[in-house]
């Protein structure tokens, strides 16, 4: 596979990943995996030197992402819990914790390995003609990458069994109004729209949108109740005051001016 690494010239600047693998749906062999992590770590490099203001991750051609790439696979050898623990686990938690906002453009299909790329992200943009489900039973294989969390905590057990067993699929659209997914676009302009969201994530205050990240995370991944989560708001609005960005922000709002925030 061929991923594409970019950065725009624009200040602050937004990276760009896409997967480049149009004649198998970008799925992933192991080497597409070394060769993504290593354009996951450039984008935490860049984010961590302030080169960049925000993460946006697409694919070529026909569809987002197909899973992994299982042409070349002799299932009589294949070691599928390496592959997953030991080369996808860690890229989703690279992908995870780039410390700028990160969006996903989705389009086609998106399975497996691939819905694992999209829940890395803290944003998911989708086609409202993409494809999401799970065809892995037809394979003697299990759903992964995390996709068995996503559908039983966004559509319940019922829901997510009828799914993994049929392997019947969602369109963007379902997907959206089931709660998967942030905003379902017509496929013309899914990622001018992203693109243009990620800048304009880029150009707001970049502790703040870190300070969310870290509550949504909490909320999401240690299940804060109502009053525990109020606390957490409270001590990292605390901290946040004693920031430059927060002082101009207000400054900003008061003076009827755009704010200039850097991140201190």
């Amino acid at each position: 596979m061929s991923i594409h690494y970019t950065i725009t010239a624009e200040e602050p600047a937004i990276a760009e990943i896409a997967l480049d693998q149009p004649a198998t749906l970008n799925a992933l062999a192991e080497a597409d995996v070394a060769e993504l992590r290593r354009a996951v770590r450039q984008a935490t490099d860049d984010a961590e030197a302030r080169r960049i203001g925000a993460l946006v991750l697409r694919g070529e051609g026909r569809g987002f992402c197909s899973g992994r790439d299982i042409s070349g696979v002799d299932p009589a050898t294949d070691d599928a819990e390496h592959y997953l623990g030991e080369l996808i686990t860690p890229l989703l938690r690279e992908l995870s914790d780039v410390p700028v906002p990160t969006f996903a453009a989705v389009h086609g299909v998106c399975l497996g390995v691939g819905l694992g790329l999209v829940l890395a992200c803290d944003v998911a943009y989708v086609a409202e003609d993409a494809r999401f489900g799970s065809p892995f039973a037809r394979l003697g294989a299990a759903l992964d990458s995390g996709g068995h969390h996503l559908f039983v905590t966004r559509l319940g057990a019922q829901r997510a069994m009828d799914l993994i067993l049929t392997g019947d699929f969602l369109s963007g659209s379902e997907a959206v109004a089931a709660g998967m997914f942030a905003r379902a676009l017509p496929s013309s302009s899914l990622l001018e729209v992203t693109r243009e969201n990620a800048r304009r994530v880029a150009q707001g205050a970049p502790l703040a949108a870190r300070a969310a990240r870290g509550l949504v995370r909490e909320v999401r991944d240690e299940r804060l109740g109502l009053w525990e989560t109020i606390a957490q708001e409270n001590a990292v609005q605390g901290e946040l005051c004693n920031t430059a960005d927060y002082r101009e922000g207000f400054a900003a709002f008061q003076e009827k001016r755009p704010p200039i925030f850097e991140g201190k």
